[in-house]
């Protein structure tokens, strides 16, 4: 007899995503003149840079030939990526990173739920709420997350980050032993000066804490008192696994790429108190459970750091951030409150009235035909609240709010 994993039976047994495209195909069915504007989940639009294009065009090429054709790859990544890596997203910030600290994944989402292999079950878990709802789940798979009472787990630490603090959290009133840290923040587009990241690095080396820092959305920063990355503050390595994406960064959302850096003086410990660093537990967990993402796929990502990638990468961030911009200042002119979109492609929307969440929801998507993403499904903190992502084509982003500045 099999016994299954019966934490997966506490999940809902909807995800967030799964249950706003079955209101939005309802509402098609029952409406198929109007045309529904997307402006929810947060999958890109414009197309691959040409030179990623390219590269993977000649790769696929290498495989065809019995002189460069590649089968298994290392698991960690090839190295020609990792080094691309290293010297522009680390070494151009003035952190210095050893090769073996770099592993190449299939996006970021699948190393932010994986990354718990390596952990107990009995850890405590700081997140901040509003969340990405994966770091949830994950924990809740493993048995870390505890119990719900419908709204919050019992052994998950939420850390609210409201209006009424400026939606930078404040530290937890017990102790943790993870702490998830997004920023800049999906889903509400804020993110952390240097010194406020500073702190959260000094608070992790005193009380001995883990932070998983997710950094996808670091290409989208304009402001240069934001860091990129969380080792840009003295300390971290010994604090903090940080999680990249190429997805938004560069379309790679259907092609899939990213990469996790776990430094070799972070440790963790056992329960007697000894000290074992994670770097080798990674490393063990991936030649155990993952066979590296394609040769194809790592030739396409390299290519972003080209002369040519990044200035077609860059052009991409801003149209999209252009598009955040045309939403802010859309939105403001209608009266509602907005945050974020200045450093980020989200933008976190107060529903007028004291409307809930799906309310909002219900009525954006019924009277005006648009799509977001409801916040109570980022946490309790979200609740009052609405995501809109800057994704979508500037036609559709332009003509969303001319839809909005109407009804409104």
């Amino acid at each position: 007899m099999a016994l299954i994993n019966e934490n997966f039976l506490k999940l809902s047994s909807n995800y967030l995503f799964s249950d706003i495209a079955k209101k939005v195909k309802t509402y098609k069915i029952t409406h198929p003149k109007e045309r529904v504007i997307s402006l929810g989940i947060g999958d890109v639009t414009r197309p691959l840079p040409q030179a990623c294009l390219e590269a993977m065009h000649k790769a696929v090429d290498e495989m065809g030939n019995q002189q460069t054709f590649r089968g298994y790859g290392p698991e960690q990544g090839y190295s020609f990526l990792i080094d691309a890596i290293i010297k522009n997203d680390y070494a151009s910030r003035g952190v210095t990173l050893d090769p073996g600290e770099v592993f190449i994944n299939d996006g970021a989402k699948s190393d932010t739920g994986n990354i718990g292999d390596i952990l107990r079950h009995d850890n405590s878990v700081g997140v901040t709420d509003p969340i990405y709802p994966v770091y949830i789940d994950s924990n809740v798979m493993s048995g870390r997350a505890g119990d719900s009472d419908g709204s919050k787990w019992s052994n998950v630490v939420y850390i609210p980050c409201t209006e009424e603090n400026h939606f930078v959290p404040e530290f937890p009133h017990r102790k943790v032993d993870i702490l998830y840290l997004c920023y800049p923040n999906n889903p509400t587009g804020t993110s952390l000066t240097k010194g406020q990241l500073k702190q959260w690095v000094n608070y992790a080396l005193a009380n001995n804490v883990l932070i998983l820092f997710d950094a996808a959305y670091e290409a989208f920063i304009q402001d240069p008192d934001i860091p990129h990355s969380i080792y840009e503050i003295r300390g971290a390595k010994k604090v903090a696994i940080e999680f990249r994406s190429f997805s938004k960064t560069a379309g790679f959302t259907g092609v899939r790429c990213g990469y996790t850096v776990v430094p070799k003086e972070l440790n963790g410990f056992t329960l007697a108190g000894e000290r074992v660093p994670l770097n080798h537990l990674w490393n063990r967990r991936q030649c155990t459970k993952f066979n590296g993402t394609s040769y194809i796929t790592q030739r396409g990502a390299e290519a972003i750091y080209t002369p040519e990638g990044a200035i077609q990468v860059k052009e991409n961030i801003d149209y999209y951030m252009t598009n955040a911009r045309i939403l802010k200042e859309g939105i403001q002119e209608c009266g509602l409150k907005v945050f974020g979109g200045d450093n980020a492609p989200y933008l976190w929307i107060k529903a007028p009235n004291g409307l809930s969440s799906w309310k909002f929801f219900d009525k954006l998507l019924y009277e005006v035909s648009i799509v977001g993403t409801p916040g109570v499904g980022f946490g309790p903190s979200g609740e009052g609240y609405l995501r809109l992502t800057a994704f979508g084509e500037r036609k559709d982003t332009l003509e969303a709010m001319a839809r909005l500045k109407k009804w409104l």
